[in-house]
């Protein structure tokens, strides 16, 4: 019968499988936390996040570029309102300052613009046509069981907006006009992480 080993033993063994990280590791393990923080707080606080970044060790320089764009990509959302649009703008503006091809980045930007344009002015327009849909869907649906219940039509309205079922429609509706959006959004944003 074989050697009984601790949950402890076992991790040591396979730490020790795995070896020594090497100091291109260490040094991106390091800077690249750095650089998520600096964009956190760039995008909180009015900070120059060039300046920061060019604080620390010039051999760090570049993992903590990538911490940094790594959370300015995330915080780019579609723009639902004016908030969301302000912290676009600011990720958008700290990513083209960090990019070396700003070209390129422009170009991605253009293309960000448009949709955010387009979601913005075609969306709601999209918006208030589905929710006008939902909202008769499901006035009928309650119409039917009223009708159902009690045998004859009723007559009774209903104020369904504030129905906890509508509610969850019509969050599930908005989500999906919001996917193809997101899509398109995530597309970009990648493509913006591929630029050097």
């Amino acid at each position: 019968m074989g050697e009984i080993k601790s949950a402890y033993e076992i991790a040591m063994e396979k730490v020790g499988k795995i070896g020594n990280p090497t100091d291109e590791e260490l040094l991106e393990w390091k800077y690249k936390p750095e650089g998520e923080k600096l964009a956190a707080r760039y995008l909180r606080e009015d900070i120059d996040l060039i300046a920061e970044i060019n604080k620390l060790e010039a051999k760090g320089i570049k993992y903590a570029i990538e911490g940094a764009i790594s959370i300015l990509a995330r915080n780019i959302q579609l723009p639902k309102n004016e908030s969301i649009k302000k912290t676009n703008k600011k990720a958008l503006d700290g990513i083209k300052a960090l990019k070396k091809e700003k070209v390129r980045v422009e170009n991605v930007f253009s293309q960000i613009r448009r949709l955010f344009n387009y979601y913005s002015e075609n969306g709601e327009q999209q918006r208030k046509q589905a929710y006008q849909q939902v909202k008769a869907a499901f006035e009928a649906k309650v119409q039917q069981a009223i009708e159902q219940q009690m045998g004859v039509s009723a007559g009774i309205k209903i104020d369904v907006e504030k129905h906890p079922q509508f509610q969850e429609e019509w969050r599930r509706a908005q989500n999906q006009l919001d996917d193809q959006y997101v899509s398109l959004l995530n597309e970009y944003i990648q493509e913006l992480l591929n630029i050097p």
